[in-house]
């Protein structure tokens, strides 16, 4: 049997103040965060929502060294985008803090000191990767090299973003500093650990046999992490920025960013409330910490052995973390800018917050990585929003103006389909709470979205438009009833939508409704006078997307660029113009293709160089097939030295040139020019 709570404490992870919150960080964490808080708050439950902006760590610094600016100033600029942004989209956060604060500070430091105290921790010294230039040692994140995993030259540290894996510094290849440019050297310095292997048994027993409940994706990488045997981690870091490491000797050294955010959740519940213990050190709490899947090793692993350590603190009862949203096909970077950033949505698209909240959650990564596209935006909108949401609540408000002037008519005797109508709506509740109380938000808006549209299919089927010619008072019933339905989807869609909750109770001119109303059909009386009705969604048109696609479309652009620009091979030695003058370069026509056997690469072409016919053998067949080639004119050095390949004598080179992607582009004339002309 489940356990009976007391109060709800909901943590949400805390976005870097680095840089904006873009929709994957919203459909991770913070839409299903809120959602769950709003339920329970309806329900009449005891609880908090905490969040707040974190702002210590190395991505911090490296922004702030990139601008020219103070650490401090990039989170304070970013903290008070963030927090504006979040109130904008209709987050209701109790508190929205941060670990710059001195709350924090105080906290962070009397946790760390209380393990140090105990001799929880143990000191290592290592060798570490020093910039001689900056004078400074490197976090993992300031070390920049090419990963061997893909190839990508611009792997940080601890990460490649192109393929995802994680790394060390030491599995780079050709590492240099982010700092200066100029290669590291390793150089001796002492850190604090958390034994995490002293907490394994704990660690197993706690999450292996007592949450089988929590989501596969959590409880699967829980246990790899556990079945490959944990290690000491480091709790502190070389940096000049975030809290100090409260002890001596530990002067150029602060608190490892991961040990310093979680106590983030603990500060911020301190400066909300005098009564922070009860929702901290009480077994009648329920702790619940929502966060993406690259954070799980944090709270599930990392953060319940510190308060484990410390002693007093509550475990979190669940971890319900997301996969990744990806954007149009492609992974969601910030580097690379390839975001839907809420700051730049929320002004383009003003009073279309709940269109937000309801594709993230509807299309939410609960499972498997999804993607998001600005035709399904459009398509939910306009599909389920527009024309089941709200074509449903304006028909049942406009018909009760036109035909009984604003006021709600009395319920007369219910028919076998208006008692299975209200039944059936009804019936959603248990459904609904279940999806909630279990983290499965995409199911629990088909819930409450099946309000309306069980409202929309009575509309639909009782027709009161063509009955009000011959049974005005069926019509005053059927009327009522929608009503009721109308009154019941405000509350059902509150907890997702919570601006169109509040328009729809407006324009019903009613107060908001506990969660125990839902399901019960007299919630607006007879006689009662409605307001006025308007619009809940509108229809986004092609244009309006087409903006947005375009958009994207410079962004992708503008990276390719970039990208090709770092792969521009450095210029050659410099020749004399006799040298040049010596190369023979002659617009021609190629005349017929084929493969070269047993070979993957080789095709055999003749040309017409304008002097003659010849034949050339070219390392393209991986770009281009014989067929497509045929016909083309293409610039060719017919001077060069003959070469024998595969038993072809091949006379000359097909000019070429490779893209950003690295594949290969013929280089041929504008226009049609004639065979033999001479390029210099």
């Amino acid at each position: 049997m489940a356990k009976e709570f007391k109060r709800y404490l909901v943590t949400s992870a805390l976005p870097y103040a680095n840089g904006p919150v873009h929709i994957g960080h919203l459909a991770g964490v913070y839409i299903p965060s809120d959602i769950y808080a709003r339920y329970l708050r309806l329900k009449g439950c005891d609880v908090i929502s905490v969040c707040g902006s974190d702002e210590h760590g190395v991505p911090i610094t490296i922004k702030a060294r990139k601008e020219g600016v103070s650490p401090q100033q990039i989170v304070d600029r970013y903290h008070e985008l963030i927090k504006r942004s979040f109130e904008r989209l209709g987050m209701s956060f109790d508190i929205y803090s941060r670990t710059s604060s001195a709350t924090h500070a105080k906290t962070a430091s009397d946790f760390f000191r209380k393990l140090y105290d105990d001799g929880k921790f143990i000191e290592k010294t290592s060798m570490q990767y020093y910039d001689e230039e900056a004078k400074t040692f490197l976090a993992d994140r300031y070390i920049v090299g090419t990963c061997p995993k893909c190839g990508y030259d611009r792997a940080y540290g601890d990460q490649c973003e192109k393929c995802g894996s994680t790394l060390s510094p030491d599995e780079l290849i050709e590492p240099h500093s982010a700092v200066s440019g100029s290669v590291p050297v390793k150089r001796e310095t002492k850190h604090w650990y958390l034994p995490l292997d002293q907490y394994e048994g704990f660690l197993r027993k706690w999450i292996l046999e007592g949450h089988k409940e929590w989501k596969s994706n959590v409880y699967g990488q829980c246990k790899s992490w556990l079945d490959g045997g944990l290690q000491p981690r480091a709790v502190s870091r070389d940096l000049d920025w975030g809290i100090p490491v409260p002890v001596e000797g530990a002067e150029g050294k602060v608190l490892y960013v991961w040990f310093d955010a979680p106590i983030g959740y603990i500060s911020a519940t301190k400066d909300l409330t005098p009564d922070w213990e009860k929702y901290w050190k009480s077994e009648d709490t329920k702790l619940v910490h929502f966060i993406g899947k690259d954070n799980i090793v944090f709270h599930c692993i990392v953060f319940p052995s510190m308060l484990k350590a410390h002693g007093g603190y509550i475990l979190p009862e669940n971890v319900p973390a997301n996969e990744f949203l990806n954007l149009e096909g492609d992974k969601i970077s910030t580097s690379r800018n390839w975001a839907v950033w809420l700051h730049e949505y929320l002004d383009e698209f003003p009073g279309k917050e709940d269109v937000l909240r309801y594709v993230l959650c509807a299309n939410a990564p609960e499972t498997k990585d999804n993607d998001f596209t600005w035709k399904d935006f459009q398509a939910r909108n306009n599909n389920e929003l527009v024309a089941i949401l709200g074509n449903f609540v304006n028909r049942a408000l406009v018909l009760t103006k036109k035909y009984f002037n604003g006021e709600v008519p009395a319920c007369g005797e219910l028919s076998d389909y208006d008692r299975q109508t209200i039944a059936d709506v009804a019936a959603v509740k248990a459904s609904l709470e279940s999806n909630i109380e279990n983290y499965r938000f995409r199911e629990a808006l088909k819930d409450a979205m099946n309000v309306a549209r069980i409202g929309n299919k009575y509309l639909a089927d009782t027709e009161p438009w063509k009955v009000i010619k011959t049974d005005p008072e069926r019509v005053r019933t059927i009327l009522n009833v929608a009503l009721q339905i109308t009154a019941n989807t405000a509350i059902a869609i509150e907890p997702f939508m919570p601006f169109s909750s509040a328009k729809i109770l407006k324009m019903l001119a009613v107060d908001k409704f506990g969660w125990e109303r839902l399901g019960t059909f007299d919630l607006i009386p007879a006689g009662h006078m409605i307001g006025e009705p308007e619009l809940l969604f509108e229809k986004i048109e092609d244009d309006v997307i087409q903006r947005q696609l375009d958009k994207l479309a410079a962004t992708k652009a503008a990276n390719m660029a970039a990208e090709a620009a770092q792969h521009v091979e450095p210029q050659k030695d410099t020749i004399q113009f006799d040298d040049f003058q010596k190369m023979d370069i002659r617009v021609s026509t190629i005349l017929s293709a084929e493969k070269v056997a047993k070979t993957k690469k080789l095709l055999k072409l003749t040309v017409d160089t304008g002097i003659d016919k010849r034949e050339i053998v070219s390392g393209i067949a991986e770009y281009f097939t014989p067929e497509e080639l045929v016909g083309k004119q293409v610039l060719v050095l017919v001077n060069l030295a003959p070469r024998e390949l595969k038993g072809i004598f091949s006379k000359g080179m097909i000019l070429m040139a490779e893209d950003a992607s690295g594949k290969l582009r013929l280089l041929q004339p504008g226009d049609t020019t004639s065979n033999g002309a001479i390029v210099g």
